[in-house]
């Protein structure tokens, strides 16, 4: 079932600090998500929903998040760059994990 923008918007609220919401992503991403999304997949976004654990590989994060919030309308999402420490970067440093 679809859920417009709107709704998504006003049925989603933060129930978690941003440091809380990191780590629980991470452990989850850690703890199994990425043996599962790595191979064929780097560069791209996963949206992890802390808490439940589902989540879904996309290209963008909007994309990710968007089919996540589709299946978990209630859902906490946390996003990570598949083979990166972060989804987004500033500089010229690379964030890729060798």
């Amino acid at each position: 079932m679809a859920v417009s923008p709107e709704e998504r918007f006003h049925q989603r609220q933060r129930r978690y600090s941003k440091e809380e919401l990191a780590r629980r992503g991470q452990e989850l991403y850690e703890s199994g998500i990425r043996q599962q999304v790595e191979a064929g997949n780097e560069g791209k976004i996963v949206a992890i929903d802390i808490e439940t654990g589902d989540f879904e590989v996309d290209e963008t994060v909007m994309g990710a998040t968007d089919r996540l919030v589709d299946r978990q309308p209630n859902a906490q999402p946390w996003g990570i760059r598949i083979g990166h420490r972060a989804v987004y970067h500033f500089g010229s440093r690379s964030l890729k994990k060798n």
